[in-house]
């Protein structure tokens, strides 16, 4: 639902023509609710869909003969499903020994790949969400986290396959998961234990590294996050907030003595800041080069100056016609942003053209197409 297209989708922003092969039902993520009603428009812009029926002879023999005209082959079905379709690896290098098949996977081959994942599957056993929860508290992430980097993998992998394939000549197998994926995203807190011997602790019960460095409740209920993190910083914090006393405190006068006076400096900052406004802290630390952040939800970001002055929100349409605004890849490319080519494709909307392309008649391509578009 999200890993395998989220590969499609950065390959289909840089550039390529990806064509997503959907079920004659469609594509489940068409109709998911709540938490997923935003999964099908943003993986799957920049992107033609062709319904093919994978149960039917006729339907595994027209996505063979799209396979073949294909740099890349991305797949995400469960372990042996391509196989028994004849659409694996193995097969289609003997049709087009250039491919480069990529497939996503919840585990990478051994023990546990038999296994079915999911992103909170793999957070939980994979370590993130102990480090995300409170204490005793695991918690999964608050996005697709390990879906959406393991489909970004998939096309790191595509991208360096593409590369080698100048030089051999060949294709290879690309393989992303899901829990190596998370494993990676937990490597810096093995590698603390590692060094240390110290087990690292959930991120809201570990010890700051910096005395100020946290979220505070200010007027209206609002909450912003403010940060000091060096002897500079502090001294730039006291002067502009007026805390003369703090800084002349000799209990507070290195980085480290404030971190050991953290129960009882941060209740009292707390107390001092709850007057203040969001805007007017925001501005202040602006001005001053201190690090901050209101605490902003995700559809205020539509709205969002920098992300809209700087093109980081294309315009698109939805597959119910409605215009939003949608987020690019986070990166510039000579200069410009990787925009939208074209929207959240219909269903089965180049079904017909990409079957003329591979050469069918208008007898054979009604014969393939679904009996009706799904609801």
């Amino acid at each position: 639902m999200v890993m395998g297209p989220t590969c499609g989708m950065v390959l289909a922003d840089l550039g390529a023509e990806v064509i997503k092969v959907e079920p004659p039902q469609g594509d489940n993520t068409r109709r998911l609710l709540g938490s997923g009603a935003g999964f099908f428009p943003l993986f799957n812009r920049n992107k033609k869909s062709i319904a093919l029926d994978l149960q039917t002879p006729q339907g595994r023999a027209a996505a063979l003969k799209l396979a073949a005209t294909a740099d890349i082959v991305s797949e995400n079905f469960k372990p042996g499903t391509m196989a028994k379709l004849g659409l694996d690896y193995a097969s289609l290098s003997k049709v087009n020994p250039r491919v480069i098949f990529v497939s996503h996977k919840g585990f990478l081959p051994g023990p546990y790949d038999h296994r079915t994942a999911l992103d909170e599957v793999v957070q939980m056993m994979g370590g993130l969400a102990y480090m995300t929860g409170r204490p005793g508290d695991p918690l999964r992430a608050g996005a697709s986290v390990n879906d959406i980097m393991g489909g970004m993998f998939g096309a790191i992998g595509a991208m360096a396959a593409l590369a080698q394939r100048e030089h051999t000549g060949r294709g290879q197998e690309v393989q992303s998961a899901l829990f190596e994926n998370n494993v990676f995203l937990v490597a810096q807190h093995m590698m603390q234990f590692a060094v240390t011997g110290q087990p690292a602790a959930p991120m809201p019960g570990r010890i700051s590294a910096w005395a100020v460095y946290d979220v505070f409740t200010v007027r209206d209920g609002k909450q912003v996050f403010l940060a000091a993190v060096s002897d500079s910083q502090w001294k730039v914090f006291c002067e502009a907030l007026g805390y003369a006393d703090l800084f002349a405190d000799p209990r507070l006068k290195t980085n480290n003595d404030r971190v050991h006076a953290r129960d009882w400096l941060i209740p009292m900052l707390r107390e001092r800041l709850a007057s203040h406004d969001v805007e007017e802290l925001s501005g202040l630390f602006e001005k001053h080069g201190l690090p901050f952040a209101p605490i902003t939800r995700p559809q205020d970001l539509f709205d969002d100056p920098h992300l809209n002055a700087t093109g980081g929100l294309a315009p698109m349409t939805l597959p119910d016609g409605r215009l939003t605004k949608v987020p690019l890849l986070p990166l510039k490319l000579d200069g410009h942003r990787p925009g939208v080519r074209l929207d959240p494709p219909k269903f089965n909307e180049h079904g017909p053209a990409l079957l003329r392309e591979l050469g069918y008649d208008e007898q054979a391509i009604e014969r393939l197409m679904p009996p009706s578009a799904p609801q």
